[in-house]
């Protein structure tokens, strides 16, 4: 089996910023909603048969209390935060199992699933629907990938060093190093995405990284651009990226998802119907009545 993990909370922003605004009859906005469940029908349709989706139920998690630029849900659009309930209880009726994130984030529960849905030897490959670098510390080989769902792009272990030149597990460091805009913390000055990579293809982790630049490896050390000013700079900052790295780091709770057969689609629910109304799609329901009946 193929098991299918969705950031509902990316989908939600591409389908808010990538179609037109689309209101329910009593006036509200369902347009980004709505975009998602039908590419989750859309996902079921083309066989998709074990099916996971995580939000950010809160936008803020236990991040902003170690970062205090970590991100927020300032400046949401009203009508973009609005559709987050509209979305959770949509996809609730459809019968699709939906982890909606408050402590901890989306993301942490995709880590979470694919690491049960890893183990279990039934399942074929995992597939985590979201281009967010994050998720690329999650990637085993081509067993456990990432697909963004926009592109169609498939990344596997291979494709982890082709775009960021380091190992899955190193990505955590390559963000501490590099920063990270779209979760809030900067990084450290001066190390860039090619020295980053340099390093930590070779050490691994910045931890294995000598503080003096003259005990690092003879080869690295001629491949980096101000070799000793970034040597310096991370003895000096270690703390600092210990703290992004542990921004960077994605929490893994087993007990998320008891079994990968909990997240077999067994069809929607009778609710689901009254949900289509209220998208003014009636034949939505229909659709995926049609699909659960084979």
């Amino acid at each position: 089996m193929r098991v299918h993990l969705i950031d509902g909370t990316y989908e939600l922003f591409r389908h808010f910023f990538g179609q037109p605004p689309r209101a329910a009859d009593d006036g509200s906005q369902i347009g980004a909603a709505r975009g998602v469940v039908v590419s989750v029908v859309g996902m079921l349709s083309d066989g998709a048969t074990h099916v996971g989706v995580a939000t950010d139920h809160v936008i803020e998690s236990f991040r902003n209390e170690l970062w205090p630029d970590y991100k927020t849900g300032a400046g949401i659009d009203p009508e973009l935060r609005s559709q987050f309930q509209v979305l959770e209880a949509s996809l609730v009726a459809l019968g699709v199992t939906l982890w909606p994130m408050v402590e901890v984030e989306a993301d942490d529960a995709l880590a979470s699933a694919a690491f049960v849905a890893e183990t279990d030897t039934a399942v074929e490959q995992v597939v985590i629907c979201t281009p967010d670098k994050d998720l690329a510390q999650c990637v085993v080989g081509d067993r456990v990938v990432q697909l963004d769902r926009r592109s169609g792009t498939v990344t596997d272990e291979a494709g982890v060093w082709a775009k960021y030149g380091v190992a899955p597990r190193s990505i955590p460091d390559w963000l501490a190093l590099v920063g990270d805009s779209a979760d809030g913390f900067p990084g450290l000055a001066g190390w860039g995405k090619r020295s980053a990579s340099t390093v930590l293809a070779h050490y691994g982790s910045f931890d294995d990284v000598p503080d003096d630049v003259a005990d690092w490896d003879p080869e690295v050390r001629s491949t980096v651009r101000g070799a000793a000013r970034l040597a310096e700079r991370l003895a000096d900052q270690r703390p600092q990226a210990e703290l992004f790295r542990d921004l960077a780091t994605l929490r893994v709770d087993a007990g998320l998802l008891a079994d990968v057969g909990a997240l077999r689609w067994q069809g929607p629910t009778k609710e689901f119907d009254e949900i289509c109304r209220h998208f003014r799609d009636p034949a939505l329901a229909e659709r995926a009545a049609r699909i659960a009946a084979g």
